[in-house]
């Protein structure tokens, strides 16, 4: 195969700076104003003709024709889903529900504290959010992980309502692995409407949905678009759009684990970004020939050619150094280290969703079976934001009680600053409690 062939997979990029099509809020104004234009007549149909509109929207985006008894799943379908799924699938489901419970399970425990200063008590509770609507993507691909990932953490958390939307299949069905995985993880509701127009109808309700309080999971740009404008009156976990992975690797590693890695990270779909950070030549080299020869003979291949050599790209560095502020500017969803010293250089990438070190920790591990959150922050908000957790379905409560020794300590400190803030009634409020007699 000729180098030029070889070279139209992946994009060679400038080190000196992050082209436009690689900093991903760096779309024309034009571009973003139409997305933005668009996901705002969505939500204003659904908010204004609920149910009809979502079926309206269903025929035009997903050709699928539903009635509006169609929208909730049945408990027949769910049934109808356990006779066309195997026992090794349901297991399967089950263990990663497992795996996820155990380790967000840990950190629910250490959430709960009380703490007693002189004579001031301050217990902290944890309380679950009411109503929580999970986003599942579908499509080009069914995503029963997904389900799982933000499901499950919702119903550690306590929250007693769940609500599920997935896009139906062109047939009108849900894929039966996803229904299991809602019936195993036990979510309240399932809805099969997709896109921003799911979004819209978990914001604000239709006749079939009823509104909830927050919002969470992955999704397009449409979705993630939607999810930016709603999130004025629901909260939102965070942007979450097309996935990303971002590999730093030198001489010492495997070039077809690298390239191996890229395709499994590209068939997720054509907008997937997928960067290979390395300081050899050599293994460019190495990659794109292995690169080469592995999608010639993998499923998904369309999809994968068409990410690579759209979304992908290799940045040459000088340095190991030059690599990590690269991957800290970056802030992808998901960063591979195959490096000599990969432990030491995990410690310097402060920027990610998730950072996996060396060559036996491929993104696709943590997709299925770490027991982290494969729900992650993109788009470069890796630095700004974690990946779904318990913590995105509970509120912290603190409950503070206070002796009168407490409000005696207290009264100085009081003073000064209620006087210097010009609000005299704080210290007036604490001081009346001491001329109360016991």
């Amino acid at each position: 195969m000729k180098r030029a062939k070889i070279r139209s997979l992946m994009k060679i990029v400038d080190k000196t700076a992050i082209p436009a099509e690689l900093d991903r809020r760096e779309n024309s104004s034009s571009e973003m104003t139409k997305l933005d234009e668009d996901v705002k007549k969505i939500v204003e149909e659904v908010k204004k003709r609920g149910d009809a509109a979502l079926i309206e929207f269903t025929r035009k985006f997903d050709n699928v024709s539903l009635r509006e008894e169609d929208l909730k799943v049945k408990q027949r379908e769910i049934e109808d889903a356990y006779r066309n799924v195997g026992e090794k699938e349901v297991s399967t489901i089950k263990a990663m529900k497992e795996r996820i419970e155990s380790l967000e399970g840990r950190i629910l425990e250490k959430m709960t504290t009380e703490v007693q200063i002189n004579g001031i008590k301050v217990k902290f509770r944890i309380d679950p959010i009411e109503s929580v609507g999970c986003y599942v993507p579908g499509g080009i691909a069914a995503y029963p992980s997904t389900l799982v990932m933000t499901t499950t953490p919702a119903k550690l958390a306590g929250v007693p309502r769940v609500v599920v939307c997935s896009p139906p299949r062109t047939n009108g069905s849900v894929n039966p692995l996803t229904l299991v995985a809602a019936d195993v993880c036990g979510v309240d509701e399932f809805y099969k409407v997709g896109g921003a127009q799911a979004i819209a109808a978990m914001a604000y309700g239709t006749e079939t949905i009823k509104s909830v309080l927050k919002i969470v999971g992955p999704g397009n740009k449409y979705v993630a678009a939607v999810k930016r404008l709603i999130s004025k009156d629901v909260a939102i976990d965070m942007p979450a759009g097309p996935s990303e992975l971002l590999i730093l690797a030198d001489d010492s590693a495997d070039p077809r684990l690298i390239a191996l890695d890229l395709c499994s990270q590209a068939e997720h779909g054509p907008d997937s970004i997928v960067g290979l950070v390395t300081t050899s030549k050599g293994l460019v080299l190495r990659v794109l020939k292995e690169l080469s020869e592995i999608v010639e003979e993998i499923p998904r291949k369309e999809i994968v050619i068409k990410a690579l050599r759209d979304k992908g790209f290799i940045l040459l560095c000088d340095n190991i150094n030059e690599m990590i502020e690269f991957a800290n500017r970056f802030a992808p969803e998901h960063v591979e280290v195959m490096t000599d010293h990969a432990e030491n250089i995990a410690d310097m990438i402060r920027n990610a969703g998730l950072v996996l070190v060396g060559p036996y920790s491929p993104a696709a591990l943590s997709d299925y079976y770490c027991g982290t959150n494969h729900v992650l922050p993109t788009g470069g908000f890796g630095k700004m934001f974690s990946g779904l957790s318990v913590l995105d379905f509970v509120r912290k409560v603190a409950i503070v009680s206070c002796s009168r020794e407490g409000i005696q300590g207290a009264l100085g400190i009081v003073k000064i600053l209620a006087e210097a803030e010009g609000l005299p009634n704080h210290y007036r409020a604490l001081e009346g409690r001491l001329k109360v007699e016991n």
